[in-house]
């Protein structure tokens, strides 16, 4: 293993012991807050321990082979020693594998919950009808992990599409498994108006972006302009009736956030205000990005939202993942919202990347 990394899970040793002590103080006890923090440090730091441990213990049993075979002279017995080296080769290897990658940089926004903006791009009404059908998809891989999903803000469509639709998912680590959705996702088929058999070709945009809360985003009330305005749209049950929609400027980035689904305005004015902080906390974090010319596109799962990252071929039961060249034949279950198999591998890729700077 690298010496950097060696070193680095020494100073986890000594931490580890550090945070134990703490944990045992009566003083830190009396703090409900801190020994939260510490305890939840203590967990993470814990689990990679745990890992360098085991790694430490099969590098022993590695070298016990090696002194048996360096002294028995029964050949059964070294032929089963050279077996038995092989295999705890292989867990070693497997296990700095795993070591380095739990040693690579976190993102602050992993464990944040999620706001999922979807929105219909070409094709009509097929994209419509399409943004709907990746909205339940998302819905239910939420369902499948324990997480909620509350819709902030939908502009459905006569014909039961989706214009479209903005939610908070909520749940622990939502946005470490959903950032990879960013960008636009394509689909090819025989819509049901389509007499002539002829596929068709829409796209969808997805924007996944990590929510926001008030001590992450300052916003000044100088900064804001606020209206209000009667609803309006399909489905609207106060449409034309009361002046409930609120739309938000803000005006130093020009960032307008428009909100009409709840009964009051300040229901909507609250859900607005959430949409406007994960958009400017997204905003300041891309720029921040741009002057060190560290673009998402050196990271698998965080490509631009202009750019193609998946295309749905239902003719020929086919999901492919394009930023890593990845093609599942398993499109309805994909659609039903079981999308571990290909976030999986958007992860293993970008661990593979991170690791490959982190030795250059």
């Amino acid at each position: 293993m690298d010496k950097k990394f060696l070193v680095q899970l020494e100073s986890i040793e000594e931490k580890v012991k550090k945070l134990e002590e703490l944990m045992a103080d009566p003083e830190v006890l009396k703090d409900q807050s801190k020994i939260q923090t510490i305890a939840k440090e203590h967990k993470e730091l814990s689990e990679i321990l745990n890992l360098y441990n085991e790694y430490k213990k099969v590098n022993r049993q590695i070298e016990e082979v090696k002194q048996l075979l360096n002294s028995t002279p029964d050949d059964d017995l070294r032929e089963l020693a050279e077996e038995e080296l092989e295999s705890l080769k292989k867990q070693r290897e497997d296990l700095e594998k795993k070591i380095e990658i739990a040693l690579l940089p976190k993102d602050p926004n992993d464990e944040k919950n999620v706001i999922l903006e979807i929105r219909q791009g070409a094709g009509g009404d097929e994209a419509s009808l399409f943004a709907a059908e990746l909205f339940r998809m998302y819905q239910r891989y939420a369902e499948r992990h324990g997480w909620r999903t509350e819709i902030l803000s939908l502009h459905p469509t006569e014909k039961g599409g989706i214009k479209e639709v903005i939610a908070l998912i909520k749940g622990k680590g939502a946005y470490s498994r959903l950032k990879y959705e960013s960008g636009v996702h394509r689909v090819q088929r025989v819509p049901e108006t389509e007499s002539s058999g002829r596929i068709h070709t829409s796209t969808v945009t997805v924007a996944v972006l990590p929510e926001a809360e008030e001590v992450d985003i300052e916003i000044k009330p100088e900064e804001l302009r606020i209206e209000t305005m009667r609803a309006g749209g399909a489905g609207g049950q106060h449409v034309n009736t009361t002046d409930s929609a609120v739309r938000i400027t803000h005006i130093p980035t020009g960032i307008v956030v428009t909100c009409q689904d709840e009964r009051s305005q300040l229901q909507n004015k609250i859900k607005a205000m959430q949409i406007l902080r994960a958009r400017l906390k997204d905003y300041y974090e891309r720029l921040e990005k741009e002057k060190i010319a560290k673009e998402r596109k050196e990271q698998v799962g965080t490509g631009e939202r202009s750019e193609k990252i998946r295309t749905y071929n239902f003719p020929q039961n086919r999901v492919t993942d394009h930023r890593v060249n990845y093609t599942s034949y398993r499109i309805n279950d994909i659609m039903d919202g079981d999308l571990d198999e290909i976030i999986d591998v958007l992860i293993a890729k970008e661990n593979e990347e991170k690791l490959a700077n982190l030795k250059i």
